[in-house]
């Protein structure tokens, strides 16, 4: 039986001598071309970034459901009365509810009369309105 090493560990000479024949050789550094090796890395680098910003928008098509204005339930506001304690004001078809949430559950606090309210849209300033940070990324969203 041809063994490598010794009972101590140690390569034998003879089998050293056959690895180091079969290393190859180190390039001289004149060789290796820097701008070659640097446009291949920026190359990669972005190709990687495309892949990652492809995959998200891909995810984001992917989870769009048909016909999402069609949900029957909307929260309209919700307010933290304590650390673990929420009101909730939700349209529920065409109803308004004002539900209180806890680490008890859900409670229907009042359900008002008629039909939900629609959107009161503010009275007209001399300054132009300044946008809502939500409403900029919402509009980017239907964009997308």
């Amino acid at each position: 039986m041809n063994r490598p090493f010794d009972k101590l560990g140690t390569v034998k000479s003879g089998f050293g001598i056959r690895v180091a024949a079969l290393a190859p050789a180190a390039l001289p550094a004149a060789d290796v071309n820097v701008g070659g090796e640097l446009l291949r890395v920026i190359v990669s680098l972005l190709a990687i970034i495309a892949m990652i910003l492809a995959a998200g928008w891909v995810t984001r098509r992917l989870q769009r459901r048909p016909g999402g204005g069609g949900r029957r339930i909307r929260c309209v506001e919700s307010f933290a009365v304590g650390a673990r304690e929420r009101l909730l004001l939700l349209d529920a078809d065409g109803k308004r509810l004002l539900i209180g949430t806890g680490p008890g559950g859900m409670r229907t606090l009042h359900v008002y009369d008629g039909e939900a309210p629609r959107e009161v849209v503010p009275a007209a300033s001399n300054e132009p309105a300044k946008p809502v940070f939500g409403d900029l990324l919402a509009r980017l969203k239907v964009r997308s």
